[in-house]
């Protein structure tokens, strides 16, 4: 057997470029104890915590792979909920900057996250449709409720009553019940997509926005504090908002599908409240107190709304009354004023002001201080977060831009990447302007402002680069200063690429125009300065009958090869601008391409997602390679090699043998590409504005293992797209259990099913044992098991109670459900014993019951273990019982504790205040004899 042939892995460095993703959420989080100075936003798949004030990044919260798409901080402000695309749920410490819990339970992104009054439960929605209840304080997943038919866009939960709302793009707002885990109310009022909802007015009203330019406005009223439920509800909303706008058609259809005695609360259509915008809601949202309303469509304005209180009703209905009174001559007309006088809705929820950005709103939060100040933080579509103040206790209430994040990062797609000749510099070139990077701190050292730049170099020297653009100039930058030098109009259509001749005297261009240019640099005349500057000159021209896509020289200059519109390669000699070959097999035009470092390879990718490999000496196809799932945008030889690497419009990287024609490493996340010229370094810009690093590492990587990773992937993915089992007991309706089928409860479910077959293994070889010392009629030492003896020597019980307790909380559920129902008599046996000593109630009893649930039929058809079952009931209340006792303990003991800091601190407080009026006394004192001695 041959030498497995060697490759070294390369590895993602940093991330840069990129201030907020606009697929997610920004949030204001709490850090060193301050709100509102520190901003929480998505950045691929991290998190990118700003200082707003500074612009400084404080934080960064790594995930894994898959990228952000939902933020919620929690309500002590201590921790940061993050969804992501792939459905998982992440808790960060935000003082640690560690993920503390993590959640599986959706199949698609996660759309929204809320959390309860206390942060003890956090609800999320998915693009899956499921709405699911985790309970944070013990990691796991309470219950998945099933009943929206498509994305779920928004979910609250009820401060004062245990109810949910959930609305969708299904058209329907959901109210379920977590007592009995039902929906018990839908309105189905709506006719487009419901995308953002808020309670307000202490949760008596609901606003929800849809897909046209209304705000709709739903009163709710709690079947508890109604006087009379019987009386009919169209006579509670009648002239319950006088000005608002009704519609019959819309409440006759309110509730098709409750009946009365199921429903605990009543919702009628206020009204509607018009936004200024024409288009859907993107997002709509309140502060934490609901005083404030706020919501934006996709352009770029923000419009905010204040909701008075019932003290500030109460006040403009007083001033309403006495102006009545005034108008008022009679007295008959007096009680009938009073009988009328009524706000309007638009009264009621006013508007303050419109907020302008600069660019396109994708998201916002805001947080309202007691000094009335209103701070709100967008997040642009540009790569900009925008930090507003409001202060509402204004007559003219104005937004001030407080702050703005731009860092270097680029406003528009990246669409060239440059490396310079010492590795240290990276140019990056977009709609807008071209940015110089230090590749080392990765900070932006250069902004030029540039056309739409298509492709870039660095000239020789690294102090000067070229720029073509989409109108077909080529712009030449001096980058000491940061200026323009010259630009030329190099082509009459669009410079598609450009390449570097290796003499370094010169470079070509290949244009929309069908001609490839040929250029030399030249030092000429400086009219500013006595000392020559660098130009460009053309020097000759090759006319062709397609448009140019790509070219590129052969490092000996002999060759010229050129990409046509035809789908075909054709190769000239350089000095003659003879015709040599033509390279013809691709089904799409050719849109990258690259030479080897010994002439001997050409590399194709076409938009028809194939490489081909090609010998240059006669033209022939050496392989075919199904590369990308889209586009190959980009290609280039790693320096001094037949390694090369592709990118694809499928956001993948690729590295390939052009020898083996192997398929060895795949990167993700990439629009365009640049490999720096030692082959280190690789940096690649994604359509999200951010821009990678990625660094050749010492660590080797065998083709069999990244094959096997691989096939490993694609198992989980093919997991994850399994259906999920039918749970005996459960009813197949609204709810289900919260969590899924993954690799990781599979491994655990094993775990769990090796320990118990250890323990029946050890215990039969007990058995066996105990004979044998009979017979013998002595002690026989007993050989110890190596793996209980790497535990510490324990019993095979105790080693099944220890991987138990390692099964992850937010796992349990499923693992068990994956577990075979022979393991289980085993396992309850072991429960018994357990529950007996007292070890581990919470989680035994959790487990037990959820095994009773599912295996309820084969237990209690079992004789076997009906003695288990009966003694298992005796334990498990007594223990549980002693479990509470101890709880109601120790919170007894803890809020006695409360109460004497707080009687010690108030005692504290006062001493304080006497010893502050002691000093002023003295002070004052001591200043007025300063008085008289001067008099």
């Amino acid at each position: 057997m041959g030498l497995t042939r060697q490759y070294l892995r390369y590895a993602p460095a940093a991330l840069f470029g990129l201030v907020g993703s606009a697929r997610g959420n920004p949030a204001f989080v709490t850090l060193r104890g301050e709100r509102g100075r520190c901003v929480a936003v998505p950045a691929c798949e991290h998190v990118f915590v700003w200082d707003a004030r500074k612009g400084e990044k404080v934080l960064i919260l790594k995930g894994s792979k898959h990228e952000v798409s939902c933020l919620r901080p929690s309500p002590d402000g201590l921790h940061l909920a993050v969804g992501y695309e792939d459905g998982s749920i992440r808790i960060f410490s935000l003082l640690s900057g560690e993920a503390s819990v993590a959640f599986n339970g959706h199949k698609a992104a996660v759309t929204v996250l809320q959390y309860d009054q206390l942060g003890g439960r956090l609800v999320s929605g998915s693009k899956d449709t499921d709405v699911i209840v985790w309970d944070v304080i013990n990691e796991s997943g309470l219950y998945r409720l099933k009943g929206h038919k498509d994305a779920v866009t928004q979910v609250l939960f009820l401060k004062e009553k245990n109810l949910l709302v959930t609305s969708g793009k299904d058209t329907l707002v959901k109210w379920w019940d977590l007592d009995t885990q039902h929906c018990f109310k839908t309105l189905v009022g709506h006719r487009t997509e419901v995308w953002g909802m808020a309670l307000v007015s202490e949760e008596k009203r609901l606003i929800t926005g849809t897909a046209d330019s209304e705000l709709r406005v739903w009163d709710i009223t709690y079947i508890q504090e109604l006087e009379d439920p019987d009386e009919p509800e169209s006579k509670k909303s009648k002239g319950s908002s006088p000005g608002a706008e009704k519609d019959n058609e819309e409440d006759e259809t309110l509730e098709l599908d409750e009946s009365p005695e199921e429903r605990l609360l009543k919702c009628s259509k206020a009204g509607s409240i018009m936004r200024e915008g024409r288009d859907r809601v993107v997002t709509l949202a309140t502060d934490r107190m609901g005083k404030i309303l706020a919501c934006h469509g996709t352009d770029a304005v923000l419009e905010v709304f204040s909701v008075l209180s019932e003290e500030e009703i109460k006040k403009k209905l007083d001033k309403k009354m006495k102006k009545a009174k005034k108008k008022a001559k009679k007295k008959s007309e007096e009680d009938e004023h009073k009988g009328n006088v009524e706000l309007s809705l638009q009264e009621e929820i006013q508007r303050v002001t419109n907020i302008r950005a600069s660019a396109k709103i994708k998201s916002f939060d805001m947080i309202l201080s007691p000094k009335e100040e209103l701070k709100i933080v967008l997040l642009l579509q540009n790569n900009i977060i925008e930090l507003y103040t409001l202060n509402l206790s204004a007559q003219v209430p104005q937004a001030v831009r407080a702050s703005r994040i731009t860092i270097g990062g680029h406003r528009s797609d990246v669409r060239t990447l440059a490396f310079s000749s010492d590795n240290i510099a990276v140019l990056s070139g977009a709609a807008e302007s071209v940015k110089i990077w230090n590749r080392s701190t990765l900070q932006c050292i250069r902004t030029m402002d540039c056309e739409y730049a298509l492709c870039s170099l660095f000239v020789p020297g690294d102090r000067q680069v070229i720029v073509g653009t989409k109108t077909g100039k080529l712009q030449l930058y001096d980058l000491a200063s940061g200026t323009l030098m010259e630009t030329l109009n190099a082509h009459n259509g669009a410079v598609w690429s450009i390449a570097l001749s290796p003499d370094q005297r010169g470079f070509v261009t290949g244009g929309a125009d069908k001609c490839v240019k040929f250029w030399d640099f030249e030092l000429v005349k400086d009219e500013s300065s006595i000392q020559k500057r660098l130009s460009m000159k053309q020097v000759r021209i090759l006319q062709l009958d397609e448009d140019v896509l790509c070219v590129r020289y052969s490092p000996n200059q002999k060759l010229l090869a050129v990409s046509l519109l035809d789908c075909t390669v054709k190769v000239f000699y350089t000095d003659t601008l003879k015709f040599f070959l033509s390279l013809y097999g691709h089904k799409l035009p050719v849109l990258c391409m690259d030479i080897s470092y010994d002439g001997a390879l050409i590399a194709t990718g076409s938009a028809d997602r194939n490489v081909k490999i090609w010998g240059l000496d006669f033209g022939d196809c050496h392989r075919s390679l199904f590369a990308h799932d889209d586009s190959v945008m980009y290609l280039q030889f790693v320096a001094k090699s037949h390694l090369f690497f592709t990118a694809g419009k499928d956001n993948k990287i690729k590295q390939w043998d052009a020898d083996k024609f192997e398929h060895i490493q795949t990167l993700e996340e990439v629009w365009c590409l640049a490999l720096s010229p030692n082959g280190d370094y690789v940096v690649s810009a994604s359509h999200d504005k951010s821009l990678r690093l990625w660094e050749r590492t010492r660590e080797p990587l065998i083709l069999e293992e990244e094959r096997e990773m691989q096939r490993e992937a694609e198992y989980e993915e093919s997991v994850a797209k399994e259906e999920q089992p039918v749970v005996a007991g459960e009813t197949q309706g609204e709810t289900g259990l919260a969590g899924k089928k993954t690799i990781e409860t599979i491994k655990a479910a094993e775990r769990i099913m090796e320990a118990i077959e250890l323990y029946r293994e050890e215990m039969a070889k007990l058995k066996e044992h105990k004979a044998i010392c009979k017979a013998a009629g002595k002690e026989v030492p007993f050989p110890a098991n190596p793996i209980l003896r790497a535990y510490g020597n324990i019993t095979p019980s105790e080693y099944v109670l220890e991987v138990f307790k390692k099964v992850k909380s937010s796992e349990l559920e499923e693992s068990l459900l994956v577990l075979p129902f022979s393991y289980v008599p085993d396992l309850l046996r072991l429960f018994n014993e357990y529950i007996q000593l007292g070890a581990e109630i919470e989680l035994l009893c959790r487990a037990l019951l959820f095994l009773l649930k599912i295996h309820f039929g084969q237990i209690t058809g079992n004789q076997m273990l009906v003695t288990v079952i009966e003694n298992l009931k005796k334990t498990t209340i007594s223990r549980v019982s002693e479990a509470r006792d101890v709880l109601g303990f120790n919170m007894a003991g803890l809020q006695y504790l409360k109460r004497e800091i707080e009687a010690k601190d108030e005692v504290m407080f006062f001493a304080d205040a006497t010893d502050r009026f002691e000093e002023k006394k003295r002070k004052r004192k001591k200043k007025e004899k300063m008085i008289l001695a001067v008099v």
